[in-house]
């Protein structure tokens, strides 16, 4: 009775132990989480006599100060550890790309601070006359950088941010993300829309030549497109269907939009009118179950109600006009959740 009281003690003190290890020590989820977001304006008060930020200096006329920046980054890495903290996910962005950054400084100023995550930044500067570029960060520890490129969009006139196209791999699975920043719709939307098709051709050319060496390869399209799915630019130029079936069939030439099906808010509002500018797009590769692939509700436009202005209608943005609110941004973040293949 003795020796059996011993060996029925022993046994449970081997898996209080082993439960208490595991729980120290729990196996990572097998995925990769992307996010993009436009975090509308994200600049530090001093003056760069290289580029036009004068608006965005305390004498400015956005009386823009290191005050309202260190509340914007706090608002930023708030959605960042609320994505930690969401069931869904219960981790930090592997992958994060912020559109409207003014350089590398704040960028890496507004992601230090995050204990739990040391990013590594990819940054290059883009000759926009704003001095706002697109910011890559990606967590070295469950991600590889093999490569990155930047590519400059060809136009007349004021020069635009430019092209991002960077390499990876997760567990010794490659892929490759592209990231976007188009020209603007001011003014006129049929009148800018030349240089939309312009940076298309640019964004479809780095496209194409990622799938000539591979035609099934895992490559996610991100960006603030100022287009949406049905326009030319992304339809005709780019490739975007919301038939999964149609890319799978038509994978050198199609990408499948993640907004297909989507019931969610958008991620832009315009006259209280949510909009899909902001979009991930993805090569037939993604959709093979081979490598990184997706399942359904990959794909989400992330939102808390702290996100939204009191209508509910449009984000909680740092502006209106000249006005300002002291929101997060103007645009909603995507996050993307891809499953790696064993």
């Amino acid at each position: 009775m003795r020796k059996i009281l011993v060996f029925v003690l022993l046994f449970f003190s081997i898996v209080s132990w082993n439960t208490r290890a595991a729980a120290a020590n729990p196996q990572p989820e097998k995925t990769v989480l992307l996010m993009w977001w436009n975090v509308e304006n994200l600049f530090d008060p001093k003056d760069d006599p290289n580029t036009n930020d004068d608006d965005f200096t305390p004498e400015g006329s956005m009386h823009w100060t290191e005050k309202k920046l260190i509340l914007k980054q706090m608002r930023i890495r708030y959605v960042l550890s609320s994505i930690e903290a969401h069931p869904d996910y219960r981790k930090y962005p592997d992958i994060l790309a912020f559109a409207e950054v003014e350089n590398e400084r704040v960028f890496q100023g507004t992601l230090s601070p995050l204990k739990a995550v040391r990013y590594k930044t990819i940054y290059y500067e883009s000759a926009d006359p704003r001095g706002i570029d697109i910011a890559l960060a990606y967590n070295p520890q469950t991600l590889k950088k093999e490569s990155s490129k930047a590519y400059s969009v060809p136009m007349d006139g004021k020069p635009t941010r430019k092209i991002i196209v960077a390499g990876f791999s997760a567990a010794r699975h490659p892929f490759h993300v592209i990231l976007n920043h188009w020209p603007s719709r001011s003014f006129d939307t049929m009148w800018t829309e030349p240089k939309r098709l312009a940076a298309a051709r640019v964004a479809r050319h780095i496209l194409d030549s990622l799938l000539v060496r591979n035609k099934n390869a895992d490559i996610i399209v991100m960006g603030d497109f100022n287009d949406g799915p049905k326009d030319r630019s992304l339809k005709e130029v780019l490739g975007s269907s919301d038939d999964a079936s149609m890319v799978k069939a038509n994978g050198y030439r199609l990408l499948y939009n993640c907004w297909s099906n989507y019931d969610g808010i958008g991620s832009f509002s315009f006259k209280n009118h949510w909009q899909h500018i902001d979009q991930i797009l993805l090569s037939c590769g993604m959709l093979d179950n081979k490598g990184l692939f997706i399942t359904s509700n990959a794909f989400q436009c992330f939102s808390l109600s702290k996100m939204l202005d009191y209508s509910g209608n449009k984000p909680y943005a740092t502006y209106h006009g000249k006005t300002y609110e002291g929101g997060y941004s103007d645009h909603l973040p995507l996050l993307l959740k891809a499953n790696i293949a064993e």
